[in-house]
């Protein structure tokens, strides 16, 4: 049987207002958990999960994030109303961006496959999980 190929892939997330919505509308390039520091100061958590899409995968469809540039490489979006922590946007011209696991109305959808960063973990955090780990980014 052939595959249906008339389906799309579609995900919905946004802040906890509601102020801000977006959409991915595919699979994710990788998804993971973050250790670097700025990952922690910025979501509040000793680590990030994150999914990365290609830009033209994802569209904000409600609202206007505030954008905050937290390096020379990057900068961070979130709800200038609540305040949730949203993306990551490479700059000067990204490609792709990584969207805040949690902030998806169905985070289960995008499982971590690896670890970034390690050697920043905070030592009283680890997770249960034998998934590869990096000291630093993974991989291309």
């Amino acid at each position: 049987m052939a595959a249906d190929t008339t389906k799309t892939f579609a995900a919905d997330g946004g802040c906890l207002c509601g102020a801000v919505r977006f959409r991915a509308t595919a699979l994710p390039i990788r998804a993971g958990y973050c250790h670097c520091r700025l990952c922690q100061l910025n979501s509040g958590a000793p680590v990030s999960a994150w999914a990365e899409f290609h830009v033209k995968n994802f569209a904000i469809f409600k609202g206007a994030p505030g954008v905050y540039q937290s390096s020379e490489w990057g900068e961070r979006l979130f709800c200038p109303a609540c305040g949730s922590f949203l993306l990551f946007r490479p700059r000067p011209d990204p490609k792709s961006l990584s969207v805040n696991v949690a902030s998806f109305d169905d985070p289960s959808l995008f499982p971590p496959s690896h670890h970034i960063f390690v050697r920043r973990r905070i030592p009283w955090f680890d997770t249960a999980d034998s998934l590869p780990r990096h000291d630093e980014f993974a991989p291309a």
